[in-house]
Order: C-alpha cells, then sequence, then structure tokens
C-alpha cells in the first residue's frame, strides 16, 4: 500500500510550475504509460496552457486549486476548487485563468 500527501505534492508542483519557464510541472504518483491507470499532479501558472492534444483513454481533471478552462472543439468547461471534469474523447486544451492545480487521472482501456 502507498500514501501520499496530494496538498504537499500539489504544493511542491505549483512552486515549480513558478520557477519554469514554461509555467508549468507535473509528478505522476500512480501508474505510469505502462499501466492502465494513471493519476499525474499537474500545475499551471495563470496564463499558461496545455496545448492541443488528445487523451489515451477515459480522464478526468479533478481541480485542487486555482482556476481552469478546459476546451474540446466548440465546447469550453471552467472548474475551480474541488470541481471534476470529465475531459471529452477528442483533442482539446487546458488553459489556467489563475495558478492552478489539478489532478489528472486516465484510465487507457
Amino acid at each position: 500500500m502507498e500514501k501520499f500527501s496530494l496538498e504537499a505534492i500539489a504544493r511542491a508542483q505549483l512552486d515549480a510550475a513558478r520557477n519554469a519557464g514554461a509555467g508549468r510541472s507535473a509528478s505522476t504518483v500512480i501508474g505510469g504509460h505502462e499501466r492502465a491507470l494513471r493519476q499525474t499532479v499537474m500545475a499551471l501558472t495563470a496564463g499558461n496552457t496545455l496545448g492541443e492534444h488528445d487523451n489515451g483513454g477515459e480522464a478526468t481533471l479533478l481541480v485542487w486549486t486555482g482556476r481552469i478552462r478546459l476546451v474540446a472543439g466548440p465546447d469550453t468547461w471552467e472548474g475551480r476548487n474541488g470541481d471534476l471534469l470529465a475531459v471529452p474523447a477528442m483533442a482539446h486544451t487546458v488553459e489556467a485563468l489563475e495558478d492552478s492545480v489539478f489532478l489528472l487521472t486516465v484510465a487507457m482501456s
């Protein structure tokens, strides 16, 4: 059994994002590319974006802190502290409307 402090990981990732030129940082806490389930804590500073990409399976974003915008085609969703966004199975982007941390969960089929 493993135990993780998402609060501590979120704090560390946000600090790393604030010090990174791209304004983002990430740490996979469960799984990886070789496993069916992957959970990654991601941080983006305000105004920074994860460019358009496809998800490799079913995915959700749990907003830990801050505010983000998820855009897929013509549809847009905003999330803030505690919101869970289901990521559509199509190309999408994620933009930080303010300094934000979220937990990305991906289940590969």
